[in-house]
């Protein structure tokens, strides 16, 4: 016949070895009612007790983990981007066959110097000349068939406002180049669109 004390060890080594999710006060008041199952209730509390707090640590680690890993607000994958501001000069391509090509050069630098000095307190030209920009202006270079058509385009800009500067070259006073202000590409690009690049 087993003892009380043998039958109250064995039971506690194998609560003491049991998970803490099986172990019961009432299945352990039951098997033995000697004085050494009475230190089995506190056993009991201090293992439900660090049951609760690793449910609590567990719960508080999983919110926790799905917080950190949640993903961010989706991108709505539109680009916006300002419209760039641009300087138009157009040449005459009977003066590129004719003339030396420095000279042809300096006509055109001479056409944009004016038209972006003549407009420096224009705001698209203050911006296109400032800090920010000014190693990284945008110029386009068209080129028109010769005097007829070089005036022809001066006049329809002059119409519609289109800020300016058509070179005359002195002292021939021959019309050589034209080249605008900066403007926003959107604003002048459809009267050079048909023009050609100069190449």
């Amino acid at each position: 016949m087993v003892s009380c004390a043998t039958l109250c060890e064995d039971i506690m080594i194998s609560v003491i070895s049991a998970s803490p999710f099986t172990f019961s006060i009432s299945k352990s008041t039951k098997l033995c009612s000697c004085s050494r199952s009475r230190v089995w209730p506190s056993s009991s509390l201090s293992l439900r007790s660090r049951n609760r707090n690793s449910n609590l640590f567990s719960s508080a680690s999983m919110s926790e983990s799905a917080e950190s890993n949640s993903a961010p607000p989706p991108d709505d994958g539109v680009e916006k981007t300002a419209d760039v501001l641009i300087q138009y000069v157009v040449l005459r391509r009977d003066l590129i066959d004719s003339w030396p090509l420095g000279s042809v050069v300096t006509q055109g630098c001479h056409a944009s110097v004016s038209a972006v000095w003549l407009n420096k307190d224009d705001p698209h030209t203050s911006e296109y000349c400032s800090p920010h920009n000014i190693d990284s202006m945008h110029k386009v270079t068209l080129e028109v068939k010769g005097e007829t058509q070089i005036v022809n385009l001066s006049e329809k800009l002059k119409a519609s406002s289109i800020a300016h500067k058509l070179w005359i070259e002195q002292p021939e006073n021959i019309p050589t180049c034209l080249a605008t202000k900066p403007y926003p590409k959107s604003v002048v690009s459809a009267f050079f669109k048909k023009l050609k690049l100069c190449k």
